[in-house]
């Protein structure tokens, strides 16, 4: 039997409320769980951008497994492409890993999510447990460290849905 694990959402004020097991990660102009994008459209500006995402991987059930560790998130699909002007950052590194508490999204630029989301599987570990890439999950319910996400866009990008992109959550169970 295989470990059950869900993507939480935290939004709001600081120390803000959770959401298990969201159904979406979509961005936009709200910070909130599940967004629809055509209810809270990003306004495309000289430095537009999305409220940041702050989510982590849970682990709810070990399944008759021990452990779950080598946490990696990435694009794999961009659905098409990334618009003009258009582009996603994170928090995500394979090395020099910081555990950063939870912050109120903002929608100007993040200071945490100061990375360039990947758009291939990493060859390491990108997202920590315990502030350490080495880290792993082996009791449930428990938590990896936040992964902080925004969706930034400029005046150049068109009006309208940009598209879809998949963003995969691989770990290794043990």
């Amino acid at each position: 039997m295989a470990a059950t694990v869900q993507i939480a959402e935290r939004n709001g004020v600081s120390p803000g409320t959770e959401t298990p097991n969201v159904s979406n990660l979509n961005m936009g102009s709200a910070d909130t769980p599940n967004l629809v994008p055509a209810t809270y459209p990003i306004t495309a500006m000289a430095d537009g951008h999305a409220f940041e995402k702050w989510i982590r991987i849970n682990l709810t059930a070990l399944g008759g497994s021990t452990r779950i560790d080598n946490l990696k998130a990435w694009l794999s699909s961009l659905g098409g492409g990334w618009k003009t002007g258009e582009g996603m950052s994170s928090n995500l590194r394979t090395s020099g890993w910081v555990n950063t508490p939870y912050a109120t999204p903002v929608e100007t630029n993040s200071a945490v999510a100061d990375q360039v989301m990947p758009e291939s599987l990493p060859g390491g570990p990108n997202i920590g447990i315990g502030g350490s890439l080495a880290g792993y999950l082996d009791a449930a319910p428990s938590y990896s460290d936040y992964i902080v996400l925004q969706l930034d866009v400029t005046a150049s990008t068109p009006a309208g849905n940009v598209n879809q992109k998949t963003i995969t959550f691989q770990y290794d169970e043990q």
